[in-house]
């Protein structure tokens, strides 16, 4: 298995992708328990999400922690209270079932430590322009799922 190693920079913000399970189409229809995981995420974690887009089976964000190290705790949580409140029936591996897991994410997720306000503003355009590019809707602004513009 990969050993994946991760920068914490105190006072950075982060580039996050969250992806389902087999790329399932299930965060649109569960939105307001998605709302409930972010929120539950930041009773335990101080953050600010400076934008974010969520489409039927990812999520792209950036997030700004109060401490550096607890991106990755925030990541957790959303996807641990997401997961437990919603029933979703997938198949998933033996390996995946043994290890306990839920079949709703992925297990990994892509992290990019934002490096200067040119970065920043290249992912802000990245996370607006993915409804477009999906074929979700013709103009960024129609897509109800997005904050941060």
């Amino acid at each position: 298995m990969a050993n994946y190693k991760r920068i914490f920079l105190e006072g950075y913000s982060y580039y996050i992708t969250i992806v389902t399970h087999r790329r399932n189409s299930i965060l649109i229809n569960n939105i307001e328990a998605l709302r409930e995981a972010f929120r539950e995420s930041k009773r335990y974690y101080p953050y600010t999400i400076d934008a974010i887009v969520v489409l039927p089976d990812h999520i792209h964000m950036i997030i700004t922690p109060k401490q550096a190290k607890d991106y990755p705790k925030i990541v957790r949580a959303v996807k641990y209270n997401f997961s437990t409140k919603i029933i979703h029936n997938e198949e998933q591996s033996t390996a995946r079932h043994k290890k306990g897991m839920n079949p709703v994410w992925q297990k990994r997720y892509y992290e990019h430590t934002i490096r200067d306000e040119k970065d920043y503003f290249r992912c802000l355009e990245y996370i607006r322009n993915n409804p477009v590019k999906h074929g979700l809707v013709d103009d960024f602004g129609d897509w109800e799922y997005m904050s941060g513009f």
